[in-house]
């Protein structure tokens, strides 16, 4: 068996996560103008699917642990910014920007924490851009403001990262990983790098 919160614990920590959740709907509401506004106004959506998630009591406890935190209801708020998750695929790599700025100028959005690795990819070849928004929760009583990671990225970049995770789970320390499966999925990063490139100039040849 995982990593568990205690009893005292679980009963806050699944009170916690319904306010992240009405975080995570606010985030996918926007996305959803977001799509009409470029599909029926600006006849262009850059937006090819979003998928969206909440980690469960048990993810977020083995998170907690394996930095090193006691497993704790008020630990998983002050420390952890990825409880609540969207991720959103574009269709070329220029749109992840665009979506990302669309974000940065909501004037009720902070954005807490932002990380291009599209412009510079990890030494791995994992490229993404993710950005924390500090989202407001306005409740009965009070107005709550929730971090809610926001990752960017091309189909291309989303089915790469599915399969670094694949091998990342099996070996479980990143050390162990065979040096040539980290150097096949770096290659594979670079080559997508340039798939992606060469697909956004044959779109724009027939646009």
């Amino acid at each position: 068996m995982g990593v568990l919160f205690p009893t005292d614990e679980f009963e806050q920590i699944k009170d916690i996560l319904v306010i992240y959740n009405c975080a995570l709907k606010n985030i996918s509401t926007r996305m959803d103008i977001i799509m009409d506004d470029f599909k029926h106004i600006q006849s262009n959506n850059p937006v090819e699917h979003i998928t969206s998630r909440v980690k469960s009591p048990e993810s977020i406890a083995e998170k907690l642990h394996r930095l090193g935190f006691e497993v704790t209801a008020e630990n998983a708020k002050n420390n952890l910014y990825d409880i609540a998750g969207i991720r959103v695929i574009c269709s070329y790599a220029k749109d992840i920007f665009i979506i990302a700025d669309v974000f940065k100028r909501q004037p009720d959005l902070k954005v807490l924490i932002e990380k291009d690795y599209v412009s510079k990819p990890k030494p791995s070849g994992y490229r993404s851009y993710h950005i924390i928004l500090i989202v407001p929760v306005y409740l009965s009583k009070e107005t709550m403001h929730i971090p809610v990671e926001v990752q960017i990225r091309t189909q291309a970049m989303d089915f790469w990262a599915s399969l670094e995770h694949k091998v990342r789970y099996k070996y479980k320390d990143a050390e162990a990983i065979p040096q040539h499966l980290c150097d096949d999925l770096k290659e594979c990063a670079d080559k997508i790098t340039d798939l992606d490139k060469r697909m956004f100039q044959i779109h724009e040849i027939f646009r």
